[in-house]
């Protein structure tokens, strides 16, 4: 006997209609109820937009009990329809509550090989001393022809994809405050 797939598909369904019917049939079947396990844990969903390209792809954020747990591509979402980059899959790592981000500040010596856990305000008052000695070692004021400049070469800043556009804004300010020429975000590269 010959069997095409309109004829399998045909006593597929028979077969199964059948079955159901039978059960149907059985009265303690009818009677009797099982309980359904819940297929997934129920945690909060929530949409949001990478921050890395420019792009805009779109991402489903899955927290609970205020915790990020997973970030995945938004499958319905026009610009990248589910998929993501390696950036992109990566996203999880920029959370608050991710549990290898570094929360204390890590200092090497330079020539050194260890690192040495220092406090928030020896970090912030050292950086700042950094930026304000090698500006003030580097500072040209005007140019080969008189030209009033007020700039410094010698320190350049290139922003990251973890800041949004008001961060971003203040960043510029500081750094063209500063005389900083060499602003970039690696979004535009």
């Amino acid at each position: 006997m010959e069997l095409n797939r309109r004829d399998f598909l045909k006593a597929s369904g028979a077969g199964v209609g059948g079955i159901f019917l039978l059960g149907a049939l059985n009265q303690d079947a009818l009677a009797r109820t099982v309980p359904i396990p819940p297929l997934k844990k129920q945690i909060g969903e929530g949409y949001t937009i990478c921050p890395y390209d420019g792009s805009g792809c779109g991402f489903l954020v899955h927290s609970e009990n205020g915790k990020v747990v997973n970030i995945e591509g938004d499958p319905d979402h026009p610009v990248n329809r589910g998929g993501n980059c390696s950036k992109g899959a990566a996203m999880r790592q920029l959370s608050a509550d991710n549990p290898w981000r570094l929360s204390k500040v890590l200092y090497r010596e330079p020539g050194g090989t260890e690192w040495v856990e220092k406090e928030w305000d020896w970090a912030i008052g050292r950086i700042a001393r950094n930026i304000k000695t090698t500006r003030d070692q580097n500072f040209t004021a005007t140019d080969g022809d008189g030209n009033l400049v007020n700039r410094t070469d010698a320190i350049g800043n290139f922003g990251g994809s973890a800041l949004d556009n008001e961060e971003c804004y203040l960043l510029a300010k500081l750094t063209r405050a500063l005389g900083i020429v060499y602003l970039e975000h690696h979004a535009r590269i």
